[in-house]
């Protein structure tokens, strides 16, 4: 595991793991990413820890890491972590299985992370309702009837329920015999429907930034495509013009000579402020 602060971190919204995850990428960079990825977070993932458990040089896991980042598997970067008396930023690697590209990693450090459109599944009331007759086999329901209560055990989670809470309501108390369980079920559900619940605190701010894998220069996401730098990267880099008015580098010198020479001594400025200004003519003693 690496120090508090460095390792692994898992990018957020990731596919379940596949056997073509990095069959896209050559066999050395395929096989270094499969290893990062069963990592846990908080591994230590420097070139020197990795060539100690990998058959590559550092040069070698130092280049795969590169083309990994240029593939869209791997940003470095920052982040600010809260604790209950300073906010601190700390220095992170993210990892995503799952290829991203500039985009998505620009909402990532945003925290706006877009869901993707996946196949149509099994709700979360359908697979409560449908396992419900494993806790209690007395409320043993079909397939139409799992799918006639969804709704109901739906508005529950979107009251902020919990599975637990939800099974404990429907199965605790049973009578001895139970004539009709979807009934029983379809009831229960509408007589000890749980209130909203509200929502108290600020929202959660993601604070990240990304830098450069290259020469580690901090930059906005929009400025490091594929993970790096204009420089970098061989694009010639272009001095911006500067605002209107901007005295230029070589002449501050004199526009501060200037600016001192018509400064008035602090000596008359103390006597001004006093209100003692001598009279023309005459000198101070």
């Amino acid at each position: 595991m690496a120090n508090p602060g460095y390792g692994k971190r898992s990018a957020s919204d990731q596919r379940p793991r596949g056997e073509g995850d990095f069959s896209h990428l050559p066999p050395r960079e395929a096989a270094v990413a499969a290893y990062i990825d069963r990592l846990p977070d908080g591994s230590d993932i420097s070139v020197k820890t990795l060539a100690k458990w990998l058959p590559y040089g550092q040069c070698a896991l130092r280049t795969a890491l590169n083309r990994l980042q240029a593939a869209g598997h791997l940003r470095r970067g920052s982040e600010c972590v809260a604790t209950d008396e300073v906010m601190l930023w700390v220095t992170r690697t993210f990892f995503s299985r799952t290829a991203r590209d500039d985009d998505w990693w620009s909402a990532f450090t945003r925290g706006d992370v877009p869901q993707e459109t996946q196949r149509p599944t099994r709700s979360r009331a359908f697979v409560l309702l449908a396992a419900l007759g494993r806790v209690a086999p007395a409320l043993s329901l079909s397939a139409a009837e799992c799918a006639s209560l969804e709704p109901q055990v739906s508005e529950w989670f979107e009251r902020g329920a919990t599975e637990d809470e939800t099974l404990r309501a429907l199965t605790h108390g049973l009578p001895a015999t139970v004539h009709h369980a979807a009934s029983l079920v379809r009831r229960r559900l509408t007589d000890k429907l749980p209130p909203e619940r509200l929502v108290t605190g600020p929202r959660a701010v993601t604070l990240r930034t990304l830098e450069c894998g290259e020469c580690r220069a901090p930059g906005s996401p929009e400025a490091l495509p594929g993970g790096l730098c204009g420089g970098c990267r061989g694009e010639g880099t272009s001095v911006p013009a500067p605002p209107p008015g901007t005295v230029p580098t070589d002449g501050v010198r004199e526009r501060m000579a200037t600016v001192r020479a018509g400064l008035v001594p602090r000596s008359e400025r103390t006597d001004r402020a006093r209100g003692r200004t001598a009279a023309p003519g005459t000198s101070r003693t």
